[in-house]
């Protein structure tokens, strides 16, 4: 979208917005970086960083307060489930809205007057056009142009590839539980380092995180980084799924919607579009008393 803004296919926007949960890939911060200096700078739009603080540092501090990720978790008795999503709402969301605030004029708690408003372009396609929706504050009316123009994700990507940008990675947490196997190969073969640091992320958080366990809400089963509930290191990243196997069709031409076969949710992450549900907090499973 910022790409189409600046060419002048789009509206020309006066601000993009990039909430840095502090713990994406180097890839993402270096794209950022060139969409910032070929695309967003010559067309005269600024790109804000907003954030909320390092989601990995936070998870791992017990002196600070935690929005949780949504962790695998098993219990002593073999039961399975998820701590809460709550990350998106923190990480993502708070900062745009209190950007938003602020370049309106009205910074929290200031109250805003009802006909002062910004409108935000979510970037949703037609592929997931059930994931659009109005914004739940009166000061933000969403607007969704890919659909609009009636693009798909395939329609992005030749755009994108007619840019030389093709090569756009998704942008989420280096360890974000939401990724698939391609995404966690793709970290262990292209970048030892990250793949170290989602390893030893995935080994601390074993018994939840640690603002919980330090007031008291120990975590009696154990939490994971992968869906099978294995230490990530010996996780089984390497067997294909459904999903790939339909991604590497559509490259020949299949239609089938690679996104929908995958058990669990695709890799990517957008404040107002994160794949997954909303399951229970670390309190709900079996805490220490």
């Amino acid at each position: 979208m910022l790409a189409l803004s600046a060419e002048g296919i789009l509206p020309k926007v006066d601000y993009a917005i990039f909430a840095d949960t502090g713990w994406e890939p180097k890839a993402v911060y270096s794209h950022l970086d060139r969409l910032e200096r070929e695309i967003a700078k010559p067309a005269g739009i600024p790109i804000l960083r907003v954030t909320s603080g390092n989601i990995r540092s936070d998870a791992l501090d017990p002196g600070h307060r935690f929005a949780s990720m949504p962790l695998y978790i098993r219990n002593q008795d073999g039961k399975e489930g998820m701590t809460r999503r709550q990350c998106t709402g923190e990480y993502k969301i708070k900062p745009i809205k209190k950007q938003v605030r602020e370049l309106l004029g009205y910074p929290y708690p200031a109250r805003i007057p009802r006909d002062v408003f910004v409108e935000q372009w979510v970037g949703i396609s037609t592929d997931e056009f059930h994931r659009a929706k109005d914004a739940d504050v009166k000061y933000m009316r969403n607007r969704h142009p890919l659909i609009d123009m009636g693009w798909s994700r395939s329609d992005c990507i030749r755009y994108l590839s007619s840019l030389e940008l093709a090569d756009t990675p998704k942008s989420s947490c280096l360890g974000c539980p939401f990724h698939g196997n391609a995404q966690w190969r793709h970290i262990r073969d292209t970048s030892p380092a990250e793949w170290a640091d989602v390893v030893e992320f995935d080994a601390a958080i074993r018994k939840g995180n640690a603002r919980a366990n330090a007031t008291g809400n120990r975590l009696l089963g154990e939490a994971f980084l992968h869906r099978s509930r294995i230490s990530l290191s010996e996780a089984p990243i390497d067997h294909v799924t459904a999903a790939e196997w339909a991604a590497l069709q559509q490259e020949v031409g299949a239609e089938e919607d690679a996104e929908q076969l995958e058990e669990g949710v695709t890799d990517g992450c957008s404040p107002w579009a994160c794949r997954g549900e909303i399951t229970a907090t670390q309190d709900d499973f079996e805490l220490a008393t």
